[in-house]
């Protein structure tokens, strides 16, 4: 029979097996013909690719290696593409293919430059890589004509031409040398040297800047530097020097940067005085994450954003006039997938779509490659697969920044049904009248029909017998007569089969003894039963949980607050389980009420606000305020409140017979019929507020430390209090009878805010008075400020921080300022976040917040009287959260001196951030901080230790944070173990805060 027999379809649909359907020439079919195939393969996925190269005119090295490797099986076999010709790797000597390297041997340049890529093919399919390109570089040598010199007068600006000989790349580093060879001059506010144009400016010249100047030009790229001839500079003697106004000579021009780069751009001006730089963004401030350098001259942003495009001025300024310069710098992105392509596996026949999208600016132009050949088409839509639609896949995203590919390998596949590998169990257990599920799951393409039999009895859907979707028999309130032979049938356009079990009925479990609910206080005792009844012919066990949690106990001796819940005993055999459940509701004091916060302060008053803590199982019945000041740091003491009494059900409550002008701190303290709880965490600190209206009545505070009471040595013992202006002469002295007094406040509508005083004291008795202290000096107190925080602006820095900035205020009585932010929605505005800063700072980090969540900004400013009125309401959005799940480590390669780890992408769910690239942090394994790597690839290289244990953590980043760790042990230079955390010890990043 094998006369005449040709293979007309093959398609892999399993680790083991392929089905062949096979014609003879006469036409007619066998069906369910099986062979043996290796179907582990895959089609080729780029490891390596080639980058960008430069290749110095000079290099004693006469080749160039050009890198690609793909992981694929069978191997995959390697072209190169030249400008998208193919090379002819045998017709020209100069190109040797390594593996996958492209060599280039003795390159030569008007032959060899161009854009290159790799093409990848194995039995699956083609991929083609990223193009990278290989120019030439150069540095060519100053010409070897004298240099005219420059005559300038003193007091006037001159520049120095570089003029830098021909060159590629076109990125120079530029230093001016006087007179010989390694003295650099030193750039100040007076000197300045362009990175643009290499040009030496002096805004002012004198007499010590006489010399022979020379321009020193490097190219990291080549690793090559030249200088030109001398050029003397010679200052003229002019007095008296002329003064003249500030002249910009350094211009920067329109600038494009990418989001996430650093970009600097220059202004520079001649003048005499030196002038002063000023920079600032016509429309806004400028942005939080900027710097000047160079006197003024250098404007550095970093990781540039969108919103950091408009307009940039430099302003230039003496004396004598001011000069000003404007330029745009816009704001650009390289291609970014937002929706891209996985590897699949379709059935024959089926509907399929291939979607990529990506965002960049300008929008990038999207366009498809199957096998390496283009598909003109934005999505791939397939209306019944067939098998000339498997192939490898990849979408190109392009703008004028640059390319990124995304790769997927398609496979149809089709073949008869077959259990071989997934048969119906064989015997299946099911409890008497309880329900029963047979699985069904045949290897099949397409899906298959199904249908079942019991014995010779076809079964058909009722109200107890239903034939699922996907095959599977589900038999409700099974009894002994459902016990028998089960047989399973699967059938597609390919073939058919069938896979047979039996089913058996035992006794169901039933709980016997149930446990029962309990009330108790902390510290009794208490214990759950639990017992049940089931078939002798299996075993049991028993799993208490306590609120779905394992672990849960059914005895306690010593119970706590923390054994309160829902415990739930569940009896279990092979076949079936049944459960029952308790609640134990322990009792005890309350818990810490949370949340203090101060407000609506006064001079002898607040307002306090704080959360219910737990109560416990005994409702609040009252509750009491604390306080101290900060002369008494642990010594709290019940405060007087209005009402006296503050009831269980409140939150609120007005403290009284306060001090005014005293620094307290509040907690409060919740209390049911068990007992009293532990107190809330404290209060931020607040200041009363002085005596009077603030408007009109200024005062002071005297604080005193109270001699104690076996130094009075006599009766009528007290205080005497004497002070005077700092200025002043004359002493004003008043009497305090009280010898527990601890501080004198002095009321006069005179005298001015922040007014400086000296002030002594010393105390008396009925026989007289002793010495006066040392003199301390003091101020007199301040209004609140009266103007809220301008330009306030903030941005997002992940899922959970942002910054947030704000012009500062410019009354001198400012101390500092209070952030507070909360979520629009979610959040009320008294349960805010807070971060308070001092007068110096004017931005500050908010953390702790909750990702992709709408937020509330406002800024106040404070002193020791108050807080100001708040800044307009500012709006933020946090980024998504980071990546949830941890990189899935897939390989780790021996290679030499090195390790090589290589791990599969991270698809974000749909509520987080879109991946940017992956950290690996290497390190020993007892130590928590080592070297770490940031990568846009799935593998890194590492160098491999000779003894001792290492750890290699990956993460996946992203503009939400940083995600789950995988890990993995490398062990010496003999093993190499895997661990998949998705928490793991935090390490120390050094790119942690950047932005």
């Amino acid at each position: 029979m094998t006369q005449g027999i040709s293979i007309k379809e093959i398609s892999v649909f399993s680790p083991l097996t392929a089905c062949l359907v096979i014609s003879e020439d006469d036409g007619w079919h066998l069906k369910g013909f099986w062979v043996k195939y290796d179907a582990t393969g895959y089609g080729p996925v780029f490891e390596d690719q080639p980058v960008e190269t430069i290749y110095p005119e000079e290099s004693p090295e006469a080749k160039i290696t050009m890198s690609c490797r793909a992981r694929a099986n069978p191997p995959a076999t390697y072209q190169w593409r030249l400008n998208s010709q193919n090379i002819d790797l045998d017709g020209d000597n100069h190109y040797t293919l390594v593996g996958g390297d492209l060599v280039i041997s003795n390159p030569i340049k008007n032959k060899h430059v161009g854009n290159y890529s790799c093409v990848a093919t194995n039995d699956y399919g083609t991929v083609v890589s990223r193009e990278a390109g290989v120019q030439f570089g150069y540095l060519d040598f100053f010409s070897s004509e004298e240099r005219e010199a420059v005559h300038v007068k003193e007091g006037q600006g001159a520049v120095l031409l570089c003029a830098p000989p021909p060159h590629y790349p076109h990125e120079l580093s530029f230093r001016w040398i006087l007179n010989e060879f390694p003295i650099f001059i030193t750039l100040d506010k007076r000197r300045f040297v362009s990175q643009t144009t290499g040009n030496l400016y002096i805004s002012k010249v004198d007499s010590s800047d006489s010399g022979n100047y020379s321009c020193f030009v490097s190219s990291a790229s080549i690793a090559k530097s030249v200088f030109s001839k001398f050029i003397p500079l010679v200052p003229l003697a002019e007095r008296p020097i002329r003064k003249y106004p500030a002249d910009i000579k350094v211009k920067f021009p329109d600038t494009y940067a990418l989001v996430g780069q650093n970009v600097t751009i220059e202004c520079f001006a001649l003048g005499n005085p030196i002038p002063q730089i000023r920079w600032k963004k016509t429309n806004g401030e400028l942005p939080s994450n900027h710097d000047v350098s160079m006197a003024g001259a250098h404007l550095h942003l970093y990781n540039v954003q969108y919103e950091d495009e408009g307009t940039y001025e430099c302003e230039a300024l003496n004396s004598k006039g001011k000069d000003w310069h404007r330029a745009r710098v816009f704001v650009e992105a390289f291609p970014e997938w937002t929706e891209s392509i996985n590897s699949t596996e379709k059935d024959i026949s089926s509907d399929y779509t291939m979607s990529c999208v990506a965002s960049g600016k300008p929008k990038p132009h999207v366009q498809w490659l199957k096998n390496s050949y283009a598909y003109d088409k934005r999505d791939l839509r397939f209306s019944g697969l067939t098998f000339k639609d498997s192939g490898m896949y990849q979408c190109i995203a392009e703008n004028r920044h640059g390319v990124i590919y995304a790769n997927a390998e398609l496979r149809v596949i089709a073949c008869a049904p077959t259990f071989e590998h997934n048969p119906v169990k064989w015997r299946i257990l099911g409890a008497k009248n309880g329900r029963v599920v047979i699985e069904c799951k045949p290897k099949a393409a397409p899906k298959p029909s199904f249908s079942w039999s019991k014995g010779t009895e076809l079964l058909f859907n009722s109200t107890r017998v239903l034939i699922w979707e996907d095959g599977s028999l589900e038999i409700l309130n099974v009894t002994e007569a459902d016990e028998g032979r089960y047989t399973c049938f699967a059938e597609n356009n390919r073939g058919k089969a069938n896979s047979t079990g039996s089913l058996s009925i035992t006794e169901a479990t039933k709980i016997t003894l149930a446990p029962s609910n309990a009330d108790v206080k902390v510290g009794e005792s208490t214990h759950m039963q639990c017992a049940a009844s089931h078939d002798s012919t299996l075993d049991i066990t028993f799993v208490w949980t306590l609120d779905a949690h394992k672990g849960g106990a059914r005895k306690h001796r010593n119970t706590q607050l923390k054994h309160s819940g829902r415990y739930t005993c569940t009896a279990q055999t092979p076949v079936d389980n049944v459960t029952a459940s308790a609640n134990l509701v322990v009792r005890g004091p309350p818990g810490s009420p949370g949340g203090v916060r101060v407000e609506e302060i006064r001079d002898k008053s607040v307002h306090l606000i704080w959360s219910r803590g737990t109560d416990n199982h005994s409702p609040i019945s009252k509750y009491t305020i604390q306080c101290r000041d900060s002369f008494s740091q642990e010594d709290w003491r019940d405060a007087t409140t209005s009402p006296p009494d503050v009831e269980g059900n409140a939150e609120t409550a007005t403290v009284v017979d306060l001090f005014p002008w005293t620094e307290y701190e509040f907690r409060v303290i919740a209390t049911n019929t068990l007992g009293t709880g532990d107190p809330s965490s404290p209060s931020p600190k607040v200041t009363t507020l002085e005596a009077g209206n603030l408007s009109t009545l200024i005062s002071y505070s005297v604080y005193l430390q109270p001699v104690q009471p076996q130094y009075y040595y006599g009766r009528n013992f007290g205080y005497i209090v004497a002070f005077k202006p700092r200025d002043g002469y004359e002493w004003r002295k008043v009497t305090v009878a009280d010898p527990e007094a601890k501080h004198y406040v002095h009321k006069d509508s005179s005298i001015l805010a922040s007014t400086e005083f000296e002030v002594k004291v010393k105390a008396f008795n009925s026989k007289g008075e002793g010495p006066y202290s040392l003199m301390a000096v003091i101020y007199s107190a301040q209004d609140v400020p009266s103007k809220a925080p301008t330009s306030v602006g903030a941005r997002a820095l992940s899922a959970t921080e942002a910054i947030v900035w704000w012009l500062p205020v410019t009354q001198h009585t400012v101390e500092g300022y209070q952030v507070r932010y909360w979520r629009k929605a979610e959040d009320s505005e008294t349960s805010s976040q807070r971060v308070v800063v001092s007068s110096r700072e004017n931005q500050t980090r908010l953390d702790n917040m909750r990702p992709d969540s709408h937020y509330l900004i406002e800024v106040k400013a404070y002193n020791a009287a108050g807080y100001g009125p708040p800044s307009q309401h500012l709006q933020i959005y946090t980024k998504k959260a980071p990546p949830s799940r941890p990189p899935k480590i897939i390989s780790k390669k021996l290679k030499g001196t090195s390790v090589n780890i290589a791990w599969e992408h991270v698809e974000p769910l749909a509520n987080e951030s879109t991946i940017d690239g992956y950290k690996v942090l290497y390190r020993q394994a007892s130590k928590s901080t080592g070297m770490l790597f940031t990568t846009g690839k799935r593998y890194i290289d590492l160098p491999m230790h000779k003894d001792g244990d290492y750890i290699v953590e990956v993460r996946a980043y992203s503009e939400g944070g940083d995600g789950a760790v995988a890990q993995v042990r490398i062990s010496g230079k003999t093993s190499i173990k895997y661990q998949h955390n998705t928490f793991t010890k935090m390490y120390e990043d050094p790119f942690r805060g950047r932005n």
